[in-house]
This record gives structure tokens, sequence and C-alpha cells, in this order.
């Protein structure tokens, strides 16, 4: 009689081969993946873009192991040595050279750099002699000055107002081209003789004065009056909203709005408001815009807004003067007005006079 099977036992077998063909399938897999190692996620295409087809990838190029990331290094030759230890920001170095034709933008000055005390003592005296030996000490010599604007007596309607008429300065040559640009400072003044006499020599003359009734005269053919007032202070802005024409400007206020970018002569005669008008005139580069100054400074007070100890006033002035030399303008005029009272901050000293006028030509004028 034939063995009979036992029944299930054919489907053990099978299961037993299936598991075994799994097992073995997996391990396989592991090991490939071992060797490829772990992959990037699958970028989705951006919103509106088609999918990548397929087969437009990169193969990889033969020899290439399989799996491996390829990478694409491209080297930039610098003009430039990185610097020790690297650099730690994140920001790109800025060239070496400016850009020709644009300026490189100055930083904001708040205020002068004060010399250095004239003594130990830090007195008057000492300020004082150090001063007036300044303004009294002509720095380079003019061969050719306008004779008619110098006063023969100490007549207090006519006051000495020279400018410097060499050639290597250029005004001359200004004056007969007819391209000569003078401002005139003032407060109330009726003696104009020397605007009068420098629009008749061709110069284009205007002179500020918050007393001229209306607002801009043209007395003669290149002679113009503003009723404008130099002020070294900004309007407050209250003022400014209700009065969008006021009367009173910056200096460099004012050039932006004449559109003029040259001043040949300033002339300023603004009886102690000078010392803070020239501070805003140092402090905000408008100096490299004029060509001579010519100011009437006055020592019988401080000054409007300027304080502190008699020594530390006279220190002041004489930073701001250092101030002009160090933007290459020199004194080539001095003189000292005798008919005016003989004080010195309010003090009889040193047989000064109240009022000098002043003359500087910058040397880098062209």
């Amino acid at each position: 009689m034939a063995r009979e099977r036992l029944p299930g036992r054919g489907c053990c077998a099978l299961r037993r081969c299936l598991l075994a063909a799994a097992l073995l399938l997996g391990l396989r897999l592991c090991a490939e993946l071992q060797r490829a190692g772990p992959q990037p996620p699958a970028l989705s295409p951006p919103p509106g873009q088609a999918p990548r087809p397929p087969g437009s990838h990169l193969q990889p190029a033969p020899g290439q192991l399989r799996g491996a990331s390829r990478r694409q290094v491209t080297y930039v030759r610098s003009g430039r040595r990185a610097p020790a230890g690297g650099s730690r920001s994140g920001t790109p170095e800025p060239g070496c050279c400016a850009l020709r034709g644009r300026p490189r933008l100055k930083g904001p000055r708040w205020q002068i750099d004060l010399q250095p005390w004239a003594g130990p003592a830090r007195s008057l005296d000492e300020e004082a002699l150090r001063f007036l030996r300044y303004i009294s000490t002509i720095q380079i010599e003019c061969d050719h000055m306008s004779t008619d604007s110098l006063a023969t007596d100490s007549s207090p309607t006519k006051k000495p107002w020279p400018v410097c008429l060499d050639d290597r300065f250029g005004l001359v040559h200004q004056i007969r081209n007819k391209q000569c640009r003078l401002y005139s400072l003032g407060l109330g003044s009726d003696d104009t003789h020397f605007e009068v006499g420098m629009a008749s020599n061709g110069c284009e003359v205007h002179r500020f004065d918050p007393s001229v009734k209306s607002a801009h005269v043209l007395e003669s053919e290149r002679l113009w009056f503003h009723r404008l007032s130099i002020d070294w202070r900004d309007p407050h802005p209250a003022v400014a909203a209700q009065k969008p024409y006021g009367n009173t400007r910056k200096l460099g206020a004012i050039l932006n709005e004449f559109g003029h970018h040259k001043i040949d002569v300033l002339k300023a005669d603004l009886e102690s408001a000078e010392w803070k008008v020239l501070e805003n005139l140092i402090l905000e580069d408008v100096l490299e815009q004029i060509g001579q100054l010519i100011f009437e400074i006055h020592l019988h007070w401080p000054g409007f807004e300027v304080s502190g100890s008699d020594s530390s006033v006279v220190r002041f002035w004489y930073s701001l003067l250092k101030e002009l030399e160090l933007q290459d303008f020199r004194l080539f005029h001095s003189y000292k007005d005798l008919s005016k009272p003989q004080l010195f901050l309010k003090k009889d000293i040193f047989n000064a006079s109240s009022c000098y006028t002043l003359g500087w030509v910058n040397t880098r004028w062209k």
C-alpha cells in the first residue's frame, strides 16, 4: 500500500523558499544602499515650471564610482592677496581704489579740532599774544592787490576790502573774462563801494542783507541785492513749515538754491556773527568752493553763541583760523582799524583793536 503524504507539507517547503528568497533580496538591497551612500531627497519643481523630463539629468562619466557625488570647483584669480588669518567678515572687501570722477564722500564733522593751549598756564595773556601775533603776520605776499578799495585814511565810511590779483590765483583772469562771482554778507551797512566797484569791473555780485526792502533787487547790470541773512544754523522745522521762503539761510543752502558751485570772493561783515558762520563753512566743507575770503572780525566780545572763559574763547578763535590754514588758505592782508575802540574782550590790553579786516587766498584755487 502506498505511503500517504502528510497534508500541508508541500506548502511549508514553498513558504521556506519564499522567505529565503526575500531575505537574500533584502540583504542585497542593504548592501547596495550602503555602497551608494545617502542620497538627497528629490526636489519638486517650483510652481508653474514643468517637471524635468526623464533622461535629462547628467549621466556619470565612465570610470566614476557609482553613487559618488561629483563637485565642480572654479578657481578665480584675484589681484589682491588675502590678509593673514583670512577674512572673518561675511561682506566682500571694497576695491583698492575709488572710481575716477566720483569723489569720496567725507564724513560729517560736528566740531572743529581745537589747537593745543598756547602755554602751560592756559591764561588769557598767552592765548591773546599768540592770536594777535597770528593775525598780524602775513603768510603769503600778494604783488598785485586792488587799490581802489583800499582806504587812505581811517574814515569809517570806507573800509579796506582788498582782493589779490596775482596771476597765479586766477581771479584777475576771471574778472577779464567776465566770469567772476562775488558774495557779500552784511547786516544793514550802507557802505557798498566795494560791491559797486567789483560789479563795474566785470564781477557778478550778490549782496545778502536782511535790511533790503525787496526779496531780490537788480541794482545794476551785474549787482544783485537779496533780502537774506546768512546763518550758521538750519531754521527750526516749525518756522520753516510756516515760512518756507524765510529770509535766513546757511551759505551752503544758498549756493545749492542759486545753482552756484564756486565763489571767487566771499566778503563778510557780520558784526560778531562771523565766528559761527566761519565755523559752519569749515564743518560743511564749503571753503573748497571759495577762492578768497575777506572777513571783518570783531574782538570786543566773544561773539554770538561763543561761550567759555576768555582764554578758551581766544583759543577757539585761533583754532578756526588754523583750520583755514589746514585747507590751504593763506593770509595775504591784515588791517587794524584804529577808528574802533581799542578793546580785546572788553579789556584794554596789548594795544589791540576791537576790529580787524583779514584777507585769505585759497592757494589751490583754479
